[in-house]
């Protein structure tokens, strides 16, 4: 274990409150609680984020809910109010113990009499994930008259609501819970807490504006620590029948238990957890930190409270991208679960098989065949995607956009996704008849979309928006191509053994459809990489690329006239060059490094990295795996770095024109274990066997973790490159 699992901030700095909150999010995949201090209120963004209920609020965007806020709190000393940034603090620290997902801060005050010491932790139960645990301890070094408020703050940070109407405020039996319906679809959702104190105290309630709060007083005695505990639980109507009645009921047994219960069952949880992901790292301490740290926010994001639900973009931080689920899922976060936790990989893909009549609908809606999924999904398979879903800095207008409409490679996702469970899984049960026709029909999507000249012999795929999403309505872009086929190629399998194992569903004519899927894979157009000249082995992105300006990334950039100007669309400043937001051939080559020898591969690095303006989180992985295939694990060991520190550091894109897009990042957090597990530890499948062909930096002596694969877990451990993986 590493000796310190602690991410810590030292010192004040009102500015960084987003960032923080992303930076010390707490969460257990039902909910997750951003890593604001207790007295922040809507402007410092602190937010309960639910996972899977959405609400519209007027003309805005359809995003997640934010539920009233029960870690609100802050000290009077003296008839005085104590909080930042109002009061200046004499010390103060914050962070997050990322072993066990324990959010905390201790901030010291000097009053006209003295110090005051105020320490607070709080986590998101991993063991009931409707729990939230709180523990607030007060000192000071003199006879302070204090008085602790906490409760429940109902004034929700929204991005484009109010999503919270006919509000309800109760208290009964000192538990204090709020009711509300969310304006769309009238779920209900209700919040309640209820506290102890572990000394004599009145605990009063009052009601301050759209606040709830305990007032709890004390008379301290100097250097004497005093102790408060909370609960607070969240249930909503798409738990129970009742969430009122199952608050109130939940949030007094849990009271009950005791803060230091709730806590044990938590941290055993997440030991649990860390037994089979945690990755110990030899020489490289920082390296280690980076990538568990990683780990922590995909294991605070899983789903497992349920059989089928996704995790969005920016996982449980907020309501940026709608709070939506993208190919983030599938192509950068899937292999963490299959690997650690193939039980949640299950839940994710089940989220993609049980939407699929919401992908059937979408492309229907644009008068194609088979399943076109969501862009940004949410429930049923909605697609949250706006036409306009960036705001030109300039006029202030709406532009339009087409990712919506053109990303065509989000159903080869799916479907790569499903295969790739059953690959590593080795359980076929998820291709029951939803599961064969969820490949199926992005199959038929795909053979809907292609196009034949009459002078040609081979068909083609027009009008897309590849991973580069800088250059819009393209032809032929060689990732949806080969995705494309594959999804074609893997729906001929699928039907042919549901056919043999009789999960066929009656509607198909397996016969005609692997005929017509089989052409269709067979003569589908992929660009090849240059026979001759300087771009000798590079594969063009899609037609015409080539002949867009070859500017330099630096030339580009200075030809902003706003800082959050989009570079794409229409007039964006990369859209009639060869720079790209992110990993586009490169992403293709790392899917299918085994159809090419390693000088193409390397070549194709070469020419688009410095084109490559990794303006995605998502880019950084794809070229550290690249680089570690071609034998260059030093020159993969920076972009591997920014992929897992996308949420320790600062300088994240956090803007598409004036849209906030800030969060967190669990897709560069799977890039990050992706590179370290398949990359740098050359974990892969060979002949339906695991084997590990490490490719170590210099600065990483050695590697140990464990793997799923096949039902079966094993222990890889790397020394130099001497390698064993054994049942474990």
């Amino acid at each position: 274990m590493m000796p310190e699992w602690v991410i810590l901030e030292e010192g004040y700095a009102e500015e960084n409150a987003p960032s923080l909150g992303n930076r010390f999010l707490v969460g257990n995949g039902y909910m997750g609680v951003r890593g604001t201090l207790e007295e922040y209120e809507a402007d410092k963004l602190p937010a309960v984020n639910l996972a899977g209920i959405y609400d519209k609020a007027g003309d805005g965007w359809r995003e997640p809910i934010n539920a009233p806020n029960p870690c609100y709190a802050y000290l009077k000393v003296d008839g005085e109010i104590y909080r930042l940034p109002d009061r200046e603090a004499k010390s103060h620290k914050m962070g997050v113990d990322y072993r066990h997902g324990i959010f905390f801060r201790e901030t010291v005050w000097h009053t006209q009499r003295g110090n005051i010491k105020l320490w607070t932790e709080r986590f998101a139960s991993m063991s009931d994930v409707h729990v939230l645990g709180m523990r607030y301890r007060v000192c000071a070094d003199f006879h302070a008259d204090v008085e602790l408020l906490t409760g429940i703050d109902s004034a929700v940070w929204d991005l484009n609501g109010p999503h919270l109407e006919r509000l309800a405020m109760k208290e009964r039996d000192n538990t204090l819970l709020v009711y509300a319906y969310t304006h769309e679809e009238d779920i209900p959702v209700a919040v309640a807490e209820k506290v102890k104190a572990d000394f004599p105290t009145q605990i009063r309630t009052t009601v301050k504006g759209e606040k709830m709060l305990h007032r709890i007083n004390l008379i301290t005695k100097p250097g004497e620590e005093y102790s408060i505990e909370k609960t607070a639980v969240v249930y909503t109507g798409k738990d129970c029948k009742n969430p009122e009645a199952e608050a109130q009921r939940a949030v007094e047994a849990k009271c009950e238990e005791g803060y230091d219960a709730l806590l044990a069952a938590h941290v055993e949880r997440w030991e649990e957890l860390w037994k089979h992901s945690e990755v110990t790292i030899l020489g490289d301490e920082s390296a280690m930190r980076a990538v568990n740290y990683s780990l922590y926010h995909l294991h605070s994001i899983a789903p497992r409270h349920t059989d089928s639900l996704s995790i969005p973009a920016r996982g449980l931080s907020g309501q940026t991208y709608k709070g939506a689920v993208f190919w983030d899922t599938e192509m950068f976060m899937l292999d963490f679960f299959l690997m650690t936790d193939p039980a949640t990989a299950r839940i994710l893909m089940k989220y993609r098989i049980d939407t699929l009549e919401g992908a059937l609908k979408k492309a229907a809606h644009y008068g194609f065949e088979g399943a076109f999924y969501a862009w940004e999904s949410q429930e049923g398979g909605f697609d949250a995607c706006s036409d306009y879903n960036v705001t030109d800095v300039f006029t202030g207008r709406p532009m339009r956009t087409f990712f919506k409409d053109k990303q065509m490679h989000i159903s080869a996702a799916v479907a790569y996704g499903i295969l790739r469970y059953v690959e590593w899984t080795k359980d076929i049960t998820i291709l029951d008849e939803k599961g064969v026709r969820t490949v199926v029909e992005c199959a038929r999507f795909y053979y809907s979309l292609l196009l034949k000249h009459l002078n040609k012999p081979y068909y083609e795929i027009h009008d897309v928006i590849g991973p580069d999403e800088y250059h819009e309505r393209i032809n032929n872009n060689g990732y949806t191509n080969r995705m494309a086929k594959f999804t074609l190629e893997s729906a001929v399998e699928v039907l042919k053994k549901a056919k043999q194992n009789g999960t066929l569903p009656k509607e198909y004519d397996a016969e005609k459809l692997c005929e017509e899927f089989e052409d269709a894979a067979r003569k589908l157009y992929l660009p090849k990489p240059q026979q001759d000249g300087e771009k000798k082995g590079v594969i063009e992105q899609f037609d015409g690329y080539f002949t867009l300006e070859d500017a330099s990334l630096e030339q580009v950039r200075g030809r902003l006239l706003h800082e959050k100007e989009y570079w794409g669309g229409a007039y964006g400043v990369a859209s009639h060059t060869q720079i790209i937001k992110q990993a586009d051939v490169v992403t293709w080559l790392n899917l299918f490094s085994e159809e090419y020898d390693v000088e193409t591969l390397r070549e194709n690095w070469e020419y688009y990295e410095p084109r490559t303006e990794h303006g995605s989180s998502l880019s950084a992985g794809m070229y550290a795996m690249l680089a570690c295939k071609i034998g260059e694990p030093d020159r993969a060991y920076p972009f591997f770095l920014k992929s897992a520190m996308a949420d320790l550091q600062a300088g994240g894109k956090e803007w598409a024109g004036l849209i906030y897009i800030g969060g967190t990042h669990p897709a560069a957090a799977g890039a990050a274990y992706m590179t370290a597990i398949r990359g740098f530890g050359g974990i892969t499948i060979e002949n339906g066997k695991l084997v590990c062909r490490p490719s170590l930096p210099k600065s990483i002596q050695g590697m140990q973790f464990h793997v799923f694969y096949g039902g079966q877990e094993y222990e890889v451990n790397i020394e130099g490159n001497e390698s064993s993986v054994k049942a474990f």
